[in-house]
């Protein structure tokens, strides 16, 4: 099968790109590097034209109010040149518990995404993951303040970002769900508490203090980012710090 990656020299797209091709599939990766902007919309129709399956892995630049505009105009061009293009399987990555934060600007923004695929005129599937293990360093530089990092105890599932490429293109090369596909770590942690484990494997000197307001992750309310009967994957977050 053919697969157009949007995206695909990112975090999680350049793995996606290359587990698809080590599994005898051609994908080929787009970004802006590569002359690809979903935004003004140059260069997708020949990213797209051939491919069975488009993987969308696009971000929006920003978290803030801009983010819903981003998404909206890049699926609305993904879409209409997937759709000239005869894709049969159009696929995105979300986040587990998406739509059960409406405080946040970039979780509304990632609902519309959703949404517009879902509306659109192509068969699709989401999978949707839990917080990547990866974006720990982003997290902590978040409220960082001297020597203290200031966290939510909110309940978390990290994952790390292989586990998410391999079962984007599990998804991906299968058939369309027409659905959603929720992946988790193996573990759940209180942030704070994953932010002193964090901390303490690299002999970072810097205090975590339990902050129930402080951050993005301050606005989340109960477990909504965990799913313990998502399908879990198998990299454990002391595995990944080691």
């Amino acid at each position: 099968m053919k697969f157009a990656v949007i995206g695909g020299t990112g975090l999680i797209g350049s793995q996606v790109v290359d587990q698809l091709n080590a599994a005898g599939h051609e994908a080929v990766p787009h970004a802006l590097s590569t002359g690809v902007d979903v935004i003004s919309g140059q260069g997708l129709d020949e990213a797209v034209a051939g491919a069975d399956v488009v993987v969308n892995l696009t971000n929006s630049p920003t978290f803030d109010e801009a983010s819903p505009a981003f998404f909206r105009t890049s699926m609305d061009n993904l879409l209409a040149a997937a759709e000239k293009g005869g894709v049969r399987h159009f696929v995105i990555l979300s986040i587990v518990g998406v739509d059960q934060v409406p405080e946040l600007d970039y979780y509304r923004a990632k609902v519309l995404q959703e949404d517009l695929l879902k509306a659109g005129p192509i068969p699709y599937s989401i999978v949707r993951a839990t917080q990547f293990m990866e974006f720990m360093d982003a997290v902590l530089s978040w409220t960082a303040d001297g020597d203290t990092v200031r966290l939510p105890a909110t309940p978390i599932q990290p994952i790390a970002s292989k586990d998410v490429a391999r079962a984007v293109a599990e998804v991906a090369a299968g058939t369309p769900l027409g659905d959603v596909h929720n992946i988790a770590g193996p573990e759940i942690f209180p942030l704070d508490e994953l932010g002193r484990i964090t901390l303490a494997h690299r002999s970072d000197g810097r205090t975590v203090v339990t902050d129930p307001a402080a951050g993005m992750f301050g606005t989340v309310k109960g477990d909504v980012l965990t799913d313990k009967d998502a399908h879990l994957a198998p990299t454990r977050y002391a595995d990944w710090l080691s």
